[in-house]
């Protein structure tokens, strides 16, 4: 019995290796109906983002988790996290500090939403990133045809150890303009997130969303601390997993309802001719 095994959340999903000639990274799946391709915050596949795995599958999605970093289920200490960081930033694949975050885990994802959009009936795939992951979603998504959808929550790669990294978003401005001037008659195809007072992802990625993808583009900055009527605190960081308060709910549960009505909206069957 694997360590995976022995963790409830995860025995209802199928593990399958997938490889694109450069990278093999164990994928999660679960549910039916439009594809929607689920990356994890650091330290990887912790309870929280299983959970919201389940509800999109509730929500009628086949999911796709990839396990890029971390073993899924199991949660490190301080050390472990601090240890899972300085991995990141050391590893090529991730280019954690690189204005230019595409590269070998963009080019892993294209592929996982070719193969999802191939056999799930969406208009498309959707995709969701957090954190750290955040940008690579975007940067995946501006390379292909195949994601319809982009979530980018709470985005915090590149690192911002300079304020050129602190303001990017990973993708050249003008490759966003391009993407965006190709959807110009679409309704927005990219939802970003972050809460008000959150230091660890910057307000100035979402401005530079903003800026280069115009109508493209819907973003939400969520109150938190001096900021919330709700008493979010202003330490709150993960938008749809740990920032989510059910009951009574508060602004960042209605906003992960929105997420969801996202993601129905860009992906579901597209209307009949009238």
């Amino acid at each position: 019995m694997t360590e995976v095994d022995t963790v409830p959340e995860l025995s209802r999903w199928r593990r399958t290796m997938v490889s694109d000639g450069t990278l093999a990274v164990e994928c999660l799946e679960r549910g039916d109906g439009p594809g929607v391709i689920l990356l994890p915050e650091i330290p990887g596949i912790m309870p929280g983002t299983i959970a919201l795995g389940d509800l999109l599958v509730e929500q009628g999605f086949t999911v796709v988790m990839p396990s890029l970093f971390g073993v899924p289920g199991r949660r490190p200490g301080k050390l472990g996290q601090a240890a899972a960081v300085a991995k990141l930033c050391v590893m090529a694949e991730f280019r954690a500090f690189s204005l230019d975050l595409r590269g070998p885990v963009t080019d892993f994802l294209r592929l996982v939403a070719a193969e999802l959009a191939a056999r799930t009936p969406g208009r498309g795939v959707g995709m969701v990133g957090m954190c750290f992951t955040g940008g690579f979603a975007i940067a995946t998504a501006v390379t292909t045809d195949d994601i319809a959808a982009t979530v980018v929550s709470q985005p915090a790669a590149p690192f911002p150890v300079s304020p050129s990294r602190a303001r990017s978003i990973g993708v050249p401005a003008g490759e966003l303009e391009q993407y965006a001037a190709s959807r110009i008659d679409q309704p927005a195809c990219v939802l970003g997130l972050r809460f008000s007072r959150d230091r660890t992802s910057g307000d100035a990625r979402l401005v530079a969303l903003e800026r280069h993808l115009g109508r493209a583009a819907r973003i939400v900055r969520i109150p938190s601390g001096r900021d919330s009527t709700d008493g979010t605190p202003g330490s709150a960081h993960s938008v749809l997993t740990r920032g989510v308060r059910e009951d009574p709910p508060n602004r960042a549960f209605e906003e992960r309802e929105h997420v969801f009505a996202f993601l129905h909206e860009r992906l579901g069957p597209a209307e009949a001719p009238g």
